[in-house]
């Protein structure tokens, strides 16, 4: 029913006097209604049940008892309560589809459509690394990229050449710091069993970390069905925050490693790291044409560690965009 409509029918059958408190009641209503429609803005809500951070950073997922997945190992399940909240602190414009922002005491601070599930493209890597730190295999040893390591599904460019060599830890270092895809099939296909165990290592950790949502296919992030949810990728940032390796890896503005005996230098494909009045303990972007720009990073600000998710933004710069005007916020709420 239209405003206009309304007014007429209250006008129609009460005395005009005795009908404006109930006119400025409906049309505050209609108001609001028409905001909370807007696919742009962020208005409070129920806030997402499935993730929270506690304050240690370790996760948790908000789901019914009876509903809970199997427990995890004893370094997974160790986690502290999540702090309820009725809905986000923050509310403001951003160009990403999805996004959650929270705090290391479980408070959602801000979120946009946090439990759709879409392709999350490179954070990908986040839980190869995981997988591939969890076997435990020698970081020195030698590993060789193979034709089988070329992306013909995207044909996305390599700076890492079919037959080169380098450390286990490089190929890690070259996966989070540069996204280079190669680096991170060939991990999979050198995990103790081949490609076979890493996906069932993979599915494994799904599990241990209640993953109900997430889905990975490959561990490039290349192909559209590697699938999660904001909620649950923010899940995955603050386990993997619990790696030193990746945390230390993961937050370098740039480093070098050594492939083929030459040494290569890699920049962070996240911007925001190392910059002036950035304190980010650990990131990992990604982008494919279904997936957009994705962004997932954990950072201090007033004293806290804040996980900020950021799917399917138009660009580059939307993505930076939205990261400032997040930081800014959060600013903001420190300083009152």
């Amino acid at each position: 029913m239209s405003i206009r409509h309304t007014v007429l029918r209250t006008l129609a059958h009460t005395n005009w006097r005795l009908a404006l408190p109930a006119l400025a009641l409906t049309c505050g209503s209609l108001i609001v209604q028409a905001a909370s429609d807007d696919p742009e803005i962020v208005v409070p809500t129920t806030a997402p049940t499935s993730a929270a951070i506690g304050p240690t950073g370790v996760v948790t997922p908000a789901v019914p008892a009876a509903s809970a997945p199997p427990a995890a190992r004893a370094s997974e399940a160790a986690v502290a309560p999540a702090t309820p909240v009725d809905e986000p602190l923050m509310k403001l414009p951003v160009n990403a589809r999805h996004m959650l922002v929270i705090d290391d005491s479980g408070r959602v601070l801000m979120a946009k459509d946090a439990d759709t599930v879409v392709p999350i493209a490179s954070l990908t890597k986040l839980m190869t690394a995981m997988v591939v730190l969890d076997a435990r295999q020698d970081m020195n040893e030698e590993i060789r990229i193979e034709d089988a390591d070329v992306d013909r599904l995207k044909h996305s460019r390599s700076r890492v050449r079919v037959g080169a060599t380098m450390s286990r830890e490089a190929a890690l270092e070259l996966a989070l710091i540069s996204s280079e895809n190669r680096a991170a099939s060939a991990l999979a296909r050198h995990f103790p069993g081949g490609l076979p165990a890493y996906e069932a290592a993979v599915a494994a950790k799904i599990r241990a970390l209640g993953l109900s949502h997430t889905s990975l296919a490959d561990p490039t992030g290349l192909s559209p069905h590697n699938t999660s949810t904001a909620a649950e990728v923010a899940r995955i940032a603050a386990a993997a925050a619990r790696y030193p390796v990746i945390a230390r890896i993961s937050s370098d503005k740039s480093s070098e490693v050594e492939v083929n005996g030459r040494p290569r230098e890699l920049r962070n494909t996240n911007h925001l790291v190392g910059a002036k009045g950035w304190d980010i303990r650990l990131s990992k972007t990604g982008y494919t044409e279904e997936a957009g720009r994705c962004l997932a990073m954990r950072m201090k600000s007033g004293g806290q560690t804040i996980t900020v998710v950021l799917l399917d933004a138009d660009g580059s710069a939307q993505r930076l965009r939205d990261a400032a005007a997040i930081r800014k916020s959060l600013a903001k709420i420190a300083a009152v």
